[in-house]
């Protein structure tokens, strides 16, 4: 190291408080920041990840230390993320909403292979049906990792989906071997938000893991409901008030025709009011209109 990174500020190397700085000023560039895992994750496809957020969310991946230096210089209830920095992290930031960002990180999730000593996120599931592989060896293979498999007409297969290793568990070389040899990913490789601070507030993300098209048709379900809402307690607003004055006008006009208020706008009214008793009477008398061409009608 050159005498002039020895440098240092107070306590801290001059090329840290760079560096922190340089995160500040990350930090402060963006509405909504979190911190992100991205323990596994090979570099070229994390350089590839950087390319798809660009112009929507930014990556900086640093040192943990200067990470949480310069969450807590900043504060703000950043700060607060500094219980998520550790491990492999890096931090991210993006101008839209926190729910916008989630959605985003696990829209951009690709299914990826599993290594022997690697913790399996989800129950590994091999599905039953023909391999395609030819007989050999690899069906004791796959009966090893605990697959119900046998040769049968000219090729291995695996008799039902089984089971070869429960969530949580550490995946064997043997296993590992089996599923790449079956083309199967277990597991998805992006970057997992683990907490992200916007406008003061904390989001986890269990709290940032909505169904879009639900919370849509909710939220159009309330509006219905408030719609109706409005209009039974008369309540008027841009957009019930054309409704209660065309039913203000409806039951304005049925109280004129009740009480026979003569009016130029009543009168067709009036007159069928009027005029339904003897209307009904004729109906009596006359019978339906075909009634005198009915075959077999009396003359």
């Amino acid at each position: 190291m050159s005498a002039e990174s020895d440098r240092t500020t107070g306590t801290i190397p001059e090329w840290k408080r760079e560096e922190v700085d340089e995160i500040v000023e990350f930090l402060q560039r963006y509405d909504s920041v979190g911190v992100v895992d991205v323990t596994g994750i090979p570099s070229r496809q994390l350089q590839d990840m950087r390319r798809e957020l660009h112009g929507t969310a930014a990556l900086r991946i640093s040192r943990n230390t200067l990470i949480a230096l310069a969450l807590e210089e900043i504060e703000e209830g950043l700060e607060e993320l500094v219980e998520h920095v550790a491990g492999q992290v890096g931090l991210i930031g993006t101008n839209d909403n926190p729910f916008g960002l989630y959605q985003q990180l696990e829209a951009s999730k690709t299914p990826a292979p599993i290594n022997a000593g690697e913790t399996a996120p989800d129950d590994v599931v091999i599905p039953g049906g023909d391999t395609g592989i030819d007989p050999g060896p690899f069906v004791g293979d796959l009966q090893q990792v605990g697959a119900n498999a046998r040769i049968e007409g000219g090729s291995i297969k695996v008799v039902e989906d089984s089971t070869v290793l429960s969530a949580g568990e550490e995946v064997s070389a043997d296993l590992s071997n089996v599923l790449s040899e079956l083309g199967i990913e277990p597991k998805e490789v992006g970057l997992d938000l683990r907490s992200v601070h916007s406008e003061g507030v904390l989001f986890a993300p269990a709290e940032l893991d909505i169904d879009v098209e639900a919370y849509h048709a909710d939220l159009e379900a309330a509006a219905a409901a408030g719609h109706t809402l409005s209009i039974d307690a008369g309540y008027p607003t841009a957009r019930t008030g054309p409704v209660l004055l065309s039913q203000a006008a409806g039951d304005a006009k049925a109280v004129g025709v009740s009480a026979a208020v003569e009016s130029p706008s009543l009168t067709d009214d009036l007159v069928s009011t009027a005029d339904a008793p003897a209307a009904g009477r004729r109906r009596r008398r006359d019978g339906p209109p075909d009634e005198k061409h009915r075959p077999g009608a009396l003359p």
